[in-house]
């Protein structure tokens, strides 16, 4: 059977609204429906390998409390539908002053303009991309084996080689759909911290083990969660990701990057990568290599609690449970940066080749 084409996004801007407006010049009361979008509205399957919505909604009928909301979520929509038919964009920054030409139903902070775009990415199913808004955070650095093909602004292909940037590295661009890839690397190592990024290129860790490294600078942007599925769905390649032990990392990062988020729970099929499994640092790492560490502090506990408690992921797999029973225990996490108490290379020398050994070991 063929795939349904779906309706173009502006189209579907345009049937919501003509809604709205007849039931206003119906005297009744026009409703928008969103997706409640936290980690109560999810589920997690490994066979699906990231959190998919449920079915609870959230409904906003417009009365005199929630004009404003209402009012802003309309003029965000209108101003998606502009960007679709002039095929321009925005950043959410521009997207924020631009309401400043909306009167009483302007924007205070960037975080309420940021909301209300989220909501209607929800109500459409869409990404900000789609609806011609994007992103200003830097993707991310990639060096090693791995060719880019990109377009220019003359519409010609061009090869980026990875290989080429010296002690830089490639940043991945905030618009990633229409790249393609060529290489013939074993692996994708995912690390969290510039400074151990920098440490592995500087030690030309990815020519000695013919990989590809990804420094993501913390929580991962859409744009680099994307690249990296893209990437590694072309080249069928596993991906590894290295972290700081911390809940932090595990939860924010490195949960983020496998199976998504509550919150972005409609577009978690595109983001995440659920293949991805988790080298290190993990609570048995600060035994094994005696690593140096810093207490656990109140929030540290709390998003290792919640976890436990409310976390779907973590709720699933049972390695994970008693890797955090394990740390909490300890009392202490550790950052990537700790090997360094046993020398420079002690990371690429021995810390990595070491997991890279058992990686059938690595936590899901």
């Amino acid at each position: 059977m063929a795939k349904r084409k779906s309706m173009p996004v502006g189209q579907k801007i345009t049937n919501v609204a003509k809604d709205i407006h007849k039931k206003i010049l119906s005297d009744m009361n026009p409703t928008m429906s969103t997706p409640i979008r936290s980690l109560s509205n999810v589920e997690y399957q490994a066979s699906d390998g990231y959190f998919k919505m449920l079915g609870k909604s959230k409904k906003r009928t417009l009365s005199v409390r929630t004009v404003k909301t209402f009012a802003q979520t309309l003029k965000m929509m209108s101003l998606s539908k502009g960007l679709i038919d002039t095929h321009d964009m925005a950043t959410k920054r521009e997207a924020y002053y631009i309401s400043k030409n909306w009167g009483k139903a302007g924007f205070s902070e960037q975080t309420e303009s940021d909301a209300i775009m989220d909501d209607v990415e929800a109500v459409f199913g869409v990404n900000r991309e789609q609806l011609r808004f994007t992103p200003e955070e830097k993707g991310g650095d990639i060096a090693g084996k791995l060719v880019v093909i990109d377009t220019d602004s003359r519409g010609e292909k061009i090869e980026i080689d990875c290989t080429r940037f010296g002690t830089g590295a490639y940043s991945v661009p905030t618009e990633v759909e229409d790249l393609s890839f060529k290489s013939k690397a074993k692996f994708v190592l995912v690390i969290e911290t510039a400074g151990m990024f920098q440490r592995l290129v500087k030690y030309d860790y990815w020519e000695k083990t013919n990989c590809i490294l990804i420094s993501i600078g913390g929580v991962p942007t859409r744009a680099c969660r994307r690249f990296i599925r893209r990437l590694t769905e072309q080249l069928k390649i596993p991906v590894y990701a290295f972290v700081d032990g911390d809940p932090y990392g595990y939860f924010n990062i490195y949960r983020t990057l496998k199976a998504g988020s509550g919150n972005a729970a409609h577009l978690n099929e595109f983001f995440c990568v659920p293949w991805v499994s988790f080298l290190g640092v993990t609570p048995q790492d600060i035994i094994t290599y005696n690593l140096p560490t810093h207490p656990l502090k109140e929030v540290d506990i709390k998003r290792a609690k919640d976890a436990l408690r409310n976390d779907p992921f973590v709720k699933y797999h049972k390695p994970w449970q008693k890797a955090i029973n394990q740390m909490l225990k300890m009392g202490v996490r550790v950052e990537q940066q700790a090997f360094a108490k046993h020398g420079l290379d002690f990371v690429v020398n021995k810390y990595l080749p070491d997991k890279l050994k058992q990686v059938d070991k690595f936590l899901p």
